[in-house]
């Protein structure tokens, strides 16, 4: 139950922070509110680090060094998120997120990628990932009120 309430917190915190990083970059840039927000991001985060945790920040272990370089992918995901929340919008950027993170989410679990066990293929997921998409499909499809309004008045007109 507490991965489900850390997993909705997420959700919650991505998108907020999508919007909030598109407003930014429509003052500063792109790459300029990436690296603030990232910066802010590693400023935030060392106080808690040393507060909480008891070892060193460079205390690696055995872990694979090439999981290390996961922060560039932050960089991208804000990045293209930014990018996408201002160019198609809030709903429309952030459903085609989660859905691209549920599929390679199911690809990694279905052919244990990266140390996890292979979860077996089913129809059941299959159908939800394609119900997933059908429901984006079926929002991005409804015509916005402006839309519909300028269409009745050219059908009055007519």
């Amino acid at each position: 139950m507490l991965g489900v309430l850390f997993s909705v917190v997420a959700g919650i915190l991505i998108s907020m922070q999508n919007v909030f990083n598109a407003r930014v970059s429509e003052k500063t840039g792109a790459w300029a509110t990436t690296s603030l927000v990232l910066g802010l991001g590693l400023v935030c985060s060392l106080p808690v680090f040393y507060a909480m945790e008891q070892r060193s920040l460079f205390d690696f272990g055995d872990v694979n060094k090439i999981f290390l370089f996961s922060g560039v992918f932050g960089v991208g995901i804000v990045f293209c998120l930014m990018r996408g929340v201002t160019l198609i919008g809030p709903a429309y950027a952030i459903s085609i997120a989660l859905i691209s993170q549920i599929v390679i989410a199911f690809v990694i679990n279905t052919g244990g990628w990266f140390g996890f066990d292979a979860s077996p293929l089913s129809v059941t997921k299959l159908a939800g990932i394609a119900l997933l998409i059908g429901g984006v499909l079926v929002y991005k499809l409804e015509k916005p009120p402006v839309e519909e309004e300028k269409e009745e008045m050219e059908q009055l007109r007519a």
